[in-house]
C-alpha cells in the first residue's frame, strides 16, 4: 500500500503512470481490462443466482456460475449519490464527506476512473453516473473518464440520452409512459424499446466493444439506470411475469407498524400499506425491468467473446442499493433493511489470476462466500486485479483477499461493517447501524430508538431483537461500537455526549471531509411533532 501522504498528494497520479509501465499482473504487454457492470436499485434477492425462484436473469446467472458471489454484499449509504460516492473513492461515508442524498462533489485527492485513465487505461462510462451536468462543456462531470455517455434519469438535468433524443427524434416523448422518477406505479414502457434508456445504454456498450480498437487497456463501467423507477419495461418483458405470482411484502411483527397508513398516496411515496393488487404490478414490473437489464449484459458479454476479450479481463457486476417495494411499509431506499441496503456482488477474473496460472486466486469458480463486503471494496479490488498499487488512505479492502489460498486473508477480513443514511423522505429514513451479515443493529436518530434483528433465523427482519432480555448483551456491544465510533471520527456532541448517542432531529447529509466545505453542509430539519407518527412522505 502506498503512504497517506502519496496517496494524496499531487504526484500520485505521475507514480501510477510511471509504474503501470511496468506492472501488468503477469503479462508485461497487455494488462488486464476492467469491465464494471451495474444495475440501479437493484435487490439482491431479485436474481436468481441469489435464491429467486421468479427471477429470469439467466445472463446475471451465468457470470455467477463463472466467477464468485458475495452473499453479504451492502451499499454503506444506500441511495444513488452517496452509494456512488463510495464507489468513485473508496471511502466510507464519514470521510467521502456523504452521508445521504446530496450532490456528488466535482473532484476527490482519489478517484477511481482517474487512476486508471492517468495510469494508461481507457476509461469510459456509459450509463447512470450521477456525476452532475457542466451545462459549460454540455457534458457530465468525468471524474477522470476520459469519455462518458450519460443517462442519468433525471426529468430535472440534461444528459447524453436525452440530447440524442432531442436530436435525432425530435418529438419524442421520453416521459410518454407517465411515470416519474420515483414512482411506486408499474406500467408498461409506452415507447417502442428502442428509445427504452436500458436499450440506449447496452446498444452503447455493444457498438463501443465491437469497435474498439484495444491499443490501451479498457476500463469500461456499464451502468443501467433501471430497475430504479420508473418501472416501465417493455411489454414482451412485463407479460414473462404475472402480478398474482409476484413475492408478497414482508411485513414485522412488532416494529414497522409506524408506516402502516392508508392513502391516498403520492405517486412518489416512501412509506403506506399500498393496495396488494398495486404492489403486485409494481413487483412484476420491477422484475420484468431486471429481466430486460439482464438480456442486454447477456449481449455485452458475448460481444466480449467475440473480440476475444474475457480471458483478459475481470468483471465484477453490483447495484448502488436495493429496493423496498413495499417490504415493511416501506418504498424506494435510503433504509438500513435487507430490501434496500443489501446488493448482489459477483466478480469474475481471467485465467491469468488464478493460482495454477501464478495468480492468487484459488477459489472455485461458482463458489460463494459469506464475508461481509461493501461498496468501498470495488476499487481496491480492481487495483489489485490489474497490478496497481492500493492507497493506504482507502477505506476498502482487495475482494481478492478473500479468494485466496491461505486462511490468513479470510480470517482477517472485517467482521462487520457500518451504514448510515440522513434523513431522507421522512423522518424513520434517518440512521446509523452496523451489520456482519448475520446481526443488524440499528440506531434511529430521530426518535433515539434501536432495532436489532438476528439475519440467520430472520433473514426477513421480521422481529426487533433490542428490546428482548437475553439479547441485551449484544444491544450493548453494538452501541458501543457506534459510539465509539462516532468518537474515533469526532463526530461531536451533537452525535454522542458522555458516551451516550444523542437524539438527532435534524439530519446532515455532509461531514467536514466533503471536499470544498468548511462546516457540516447541508442540513435537513423535519417538524418536531409526535414521535410515534411517520405519516408523512416528505
Amino acid at each position: 500500500k502506498l503512504p497517506n501522504k502519496m496517496a494524496t498528494n499531487q504526484y500520485k497520479i505521475l507514480f501510477y503512470v510511471l509504474l503501470c509501465s511496468c506492472v501488468s499482473n503477469g503479462s508485461m504487454d497487455k494488462p488486464l481490462n476492467v469491465i464494471f457492470l451495474m444495475a440501479d436499485q437493484l435487490r439482491s434477492d431479485a436474481l436468481g443466482c441469489y435464491g429467486s425462484k421468479l427471477a429470469q436473469t439467466p445472463n446475471i446467472d451465468k457470470l455467477a456460475a463463472g466467477g464468485v458471489r458475495f452473499m453479504n454484499a451492502y451499499t454503506s449509504t444506500p441511495s444513488c449519490t452517496p452509494a456512488r460516492t463510495v464507489i468513485l473513492t473508496s471511502l466510507s461515508p464519514w470521510y467521502n464527506g456523504m452521508l445521504g442524498y446530496d450532490s456528488i462533489a466535482p473532484r476527490y485527492p482519489i478517484e477511481m476512473p482517474r487512476v486508471f485513465s492517468s495510469a494508461g487505461w481507457y476509461a469510459y462510462s456509459i450509463g447512470k453516473d450521477h456525476f452532475g451536468w457542466n451545462s459549460t462543456t454540455d457534458a457530465g462531470i468525468s471524474h477522470g473518464y476520459n469519455k462518458t455517455d450519460i443517462y442519468d434519469g433525471l426529468p430535472i438535468e440534461t444528459d447524453d440520452y436525452d440530447v440524442w433524443l432531442a436530436e435525432k427524434y425530435p418529438g419524442v416523448d421520453p416521459l410518454a409512459t407517465g411515470l416519474g422518477w420515483n414512482d411506486y406505479r408499474g406500467r408498461v414502457y409506452a415507447l417502442d424499446e428502442y428509445f427504452h434508456p436500458t436499450s440506449w445504454v447496452g446498444r452503447k456498450a455493444v457498438e463501443f466493444i465491437r469497435a474498439y480498437d484495444q491499443k490501451h487497456p479498457l476500463f469500461l463501467k456499464i451502468s443501467f439506470h433501471r430497475p430504479h423507477s420508473p418501472y416501465d419495461p417493455p411489454g414482451r418483458h412485463m407479460e414473462k411475469f404475472r402480478p398474482e405470482e409476484m413475492p408478497k411484502p414482508y411485513l414485522g411483527n412488532n416494529w414497522d407498524s409506524n408506516c402502516n397508513f392508508s392513502g391516498p398516496f403520492s405517486d412518489s411515496l416512501c412509506c403506506g400499506n399500498v393496495d396488494e393488487k398495486d404492489v403486485a404490478i409494481s413487483r412484476q414490473a420491477y422484475y420484468a425491468s431486471t429481466s430486460f437489464v439482464d438480456e442486454w449484459i447477456g449481449r455485452i458479454m458475448e460481444e466480449l467473446k467475440n473480440r476475444s476479450m474475457l480471458d483478459n479481463s475481470v468483471i465484477l457486476f453490483t447495484a448502488d442499493h436495493g429496493d423496498m417495494l413495499g417490504d415493511h411499509f416501506r418504498w424506494r431506499k435510503g433504509l438500513p433493511y435487507e430490501s434496500a441496503a443489501k446488493i448482489p456482488m459477483i466478480l469474475v477474473w481471467p485465467p491469468s489470476l488464478e493460482r495454477g496460472r501464478g495468480g492468487p486466486i484459488a477459489t472455485p469458480r461458482g463458489s460463494s462466500k459469506e464475508e461481509v463486503t461493501e461498496l468501498r471494496d470495488v476499487f481496491p479490488t480492481f487495483l489489485e486485479a490489474t497490478g496497481l498499487p492500493i492507497p493506504s488512505s482507502l477505506n476498502g479492502s482487495s475482494l481478492i483477499d478473500l479468494l485466496k489460498e491461505d486462511c490468513h486473508s479470510s480470517s482477517s477480513w472485517r467482521e462487520y461493517i457500518d451504514f448510515e443514511h440522513s434523513i431522507y423522505c421522512n423522518k424513520t429514513f434517518h440512521w446509523n447501524g452496523y451489520t456482519s451479515g448475520k446481526l443488524k443493529y440499528i440506531f434511529n436518530a430521530y426518535f433515539a430508538k434501536e432495532l436489532l434483528f438476528d439475519l440467520v433465523n430472520d433473514p426477513h427482519e421480521m422481529n426487533n431483537l433490542a428490546e428482548e432480555p437475553r439479547w441485551q448483551s449484544e444491544l450493548l456491544m453494538w452501541r458501543k461500537r457506534l459510539i465509539e465510533q462516532f468518537e474515533r471520527e469526532g463526530r461531536g456532541p451533537e452525535w454522542v455526549k458522555d458516551g451516550v448517542l444523542q437524539r438527532r432531529v435534524k439530519g446532515q447529509t455532509r461531514s467536514p471531509h466533503y471536499p470544498g466545505d468548511k462546516g457540516v453542509g447541508c442540513l435537513k430539519s423535519l417538524p418536531q411533532t409526535d414521535d410515534t407518527d411517520c405519516n408523512v412522505n416528505e
